[in-house]
């Protein structure tokens, strides 16, 4: 038997939804699992980062489903998993989490799934730290999450209207901005404006997502929490921003922590993208451009013969 995984990308944050908002977008990581009788696991990876993750115990899918088979009890056996990865490395865009997600969802069909998606979510919440990428590559779509005590709740939001998906273009420079240094930078209280700030556009993106309304997307998709202490760290990231609105996009931010920017049009624009990449170019950077929908599909498991 061997297990199919698919596991979208991600875009977390979306401006003011600091760390509670994130996004599935179309573009995705698949991994295929077997047993095998040999007393090892291996890997084997294709696309992107096929020059640097490791091809064994040690990759994150690897652990991850280790990490599964130690919560039903059982030993892990041989396995060998097959990736084709999509979704760059330290980018914006979720591959962690997808590798996450996906390492756990194998495992768990390789055990006959003896876990509800709800606990493998709550496993990947808990071991990644924050819900705004796990919980929406699980459940696609647009997905809001609160901590409560212990507890995570996260609620799939009505993001697909008449309009149907709207276009997102990301603009991945080639620039090492790790999460954790990201999240190093930013204060340990804040201002009550800027949290207000915060909040009342948070509602406001959501709404504007739920009903295709890209005027108020435009004004909504604005952070005083997060944003401010990153931009300006991300050579040409700022400039790269205005380039995007200026060319005709209806919302730019942030993707995640950076250091892709990712914005929000109608319909795909590709002068929106050019103008971006162009930004970055004044700064000396190169980058790459993904012309994406949005996903209402979360991660898909399959069994293969």
């Amino acid at each position: 038997m061997k297990i199919h995984v698919k596991v979208p990308a991600t875009t977390a944050n979306l401006g003011p939804g600091f760390d509670a908002l994130g996004l599935a977008l179309n573009l995705w990581n698949e991994a295929e699992f077997t047993c095998t009788a040999a007393d090892e696991i291996a890997v084997t990876v294709s696309g992107e980062g096929e020059a640097k993750l490791p091809r064994d115990a040690e990759n994150g899918i690897a652990k991850a489903a280790r990490m599964v088979y130690e919560m039903a009890g059982k030993s892990c056996p041989g396995l060998q998993i097959d990736c084709v990865n999509r979704i760059p490395l330290g980018s914006g865009m979720g591959s962690s989490s997808a590798a996450m997600l996906t390492g756990m969802l194998g495992a768990n069909g390789l055990l006959g799934n003896p876990f509800s998606n709800e606990e493998i979510l709550k496993l990947a919440i808990e071991t990644e730290g924050h819900p705004d990428n796990v919980a929406p590559a699980m459940l696609g779509g647009l997905v809001a999450s609160i901590v409560h005590g212990e507890r995570v709740f996260s609620m799939r939001l009505p993001a697909k209207a008449g309009h149907g998906p709207i276009h997102a273009t990301v603009v991945l420079p080639d620039f090492a901005f790790p999460t954790s240094y990201a999240r190093s930078l930013l204060p340990n209280e804040v201002e009550r404006s800027d949290a207000i700030f915060n909040i009342s556009r948070g509602v406001l993106v959501t709404e504007a997502l739920r009903t295709g309304n890209m005027e108020l997307l435009g004004i909504a998709m604005k952070d005083a929490l997060h944003q401010p202490y990153r931009l300006p760290l991300i050579p040409g990231a700022v400039d790269a921003l205005k380039a995007g609105k200026n060319a005709g996009a209806s919302a730019v931010a942030l993707s995640g922590a950076g250091p892709s920017l990712i914005a929000f049009s109608a319909k795909e624009n590709p002068a929106v993208g050019a103008a971006m990449k162009a930004a970055f170019g004044v700064a000396g950077l190169s980058a790459r451009i993904f012309e994406l929908g949005t996903s209402y599909e979360g991660a898909e498991v399959t069994i293969v013969g």
